[in-house]
């Protein structure tokens, strides 16, 4: 993979995942990427509807800047009809911003919350958890289809199954994703979650074909060692933890993805930090160690 640069001499296909600067508003992270001279931005549903759907849109294509994903829909494993329509919305908002896809974290187990213990009753029927994901894609994909958004299953290291997500493998992902038209349902390869899977690289070519085939995103960051207590905030800064990005770089590029590769980072520190230097770090890093 070659770094290209564009006019502002960064590097073109660099997307900033919003939450790795967390502090920044949906304007102040436009701001942030035009002036760094990004041309692309991953955006969260959360800071989108505090600063309104319409006038995200229109910031965002006012300042020039493509929207590499927007996260998150999913949490379906409870088979319920409230997470079927939310993840109806969370299309319809994904269409509204032009987003290149739409990233579902499927959920864990169901009566597993994110943040809290198990509630009484919880299931522990993994593979069920896992049919209730696809019969949902059943019923998503063709409605994500007609509007002309892009489903990305995000498989999840393993150690998030029991609470967010009963996918932990890119084979996991593409088992559920290929019944459906590669146009509605794709894959995300997030080097955090799959550097560890000896089957990785096959995987990773099993998805390519023209235009990516069914990769859908290339998220980047680190793997930290040793994990902080909060397991979620593990993510590093590329080079900071333990992962060989070139390979897995190298891998994507040649399973045919030319799209946007976004930078998400979950930590305390980098969010306690300056945001704009933040950026100029994740610059410089990206073309160190993935460009």
């Amino acid at each position: 993979m070659t770094a290209v640069a564009n006019a502002a001499g960064a590097p073109a296909r660099l997307s900033l995942n919003q939450w790795t600067t967390r502090r920044w508003s949906v304007p102040e992270a436009v701001d942030g990427c035009a002036r760094h001279g990004l041309e692309a931005i991953g955006l969260w549903r959360e800071p989108v509807a505090e600063h309104g759907l319409a006038a995200t849109a229109k910031l965002v294509r006012d300042a020039g800047l493509r929207v590499s994903s927007l996260c998150r829909g999913g949490f379906l494993t409870a088979g319920d009809q409230a997470a079927l329509d939310d993840n109806r919305r969370a299309i319809d908002e994904t269409a509204e911003l032009s987003a290149a896809a739409l990233v579902l974290v499927v959920g864990g187990l169901p009566g597993v919350v994110p943040g809290e213990g198990p509630r009484a009753g919880f299931s522990r029927d993994l593979a069920e958890a896992r049919e209730r994901v696809a019969e949902a894609l059943a019923v998503l994909a063709p409605y994500a289809g007609e509007r002309g958004v892009r489903l990305a299953l995000e498989p999840l290291h393993p150690m998030y199954c029991a609470d967010r997500a009963v996918l932990s493998t890119l084979a996991q992902a593409l088992d559920l994703a290929d019944p459906h038209p590669t146009e509605q349902v794709g894959v995300v390869v997030d080097t955090f979650h799959v550097w560890w899977d000896p089957e990785v690289f096959r995987q990773i070519a099993r998805a390519g074909g023209p235009d990516g085939g069914r990769i859908a995103s290339y998220q980047v960051c680190d793997f930290l060692a040793p994990l902080p207590a909060d397991v979620l905030l593990g993510r590093g800064m590329m080079g900071d933890g333990v992962i060989d990005f070139a390979p897995l770089t190298a891998a994507v590029a040649a399973a045919g993805y030319t799209g946007d590769i976004e930078v998400e980072i979950f930590n305390a520190d980098v969010w306690a930090a300056d945001p704009d230097q933040v950026v100029t770090t994740m610059k410089q890093r990206y073309l160190d160690l993935i460009a």
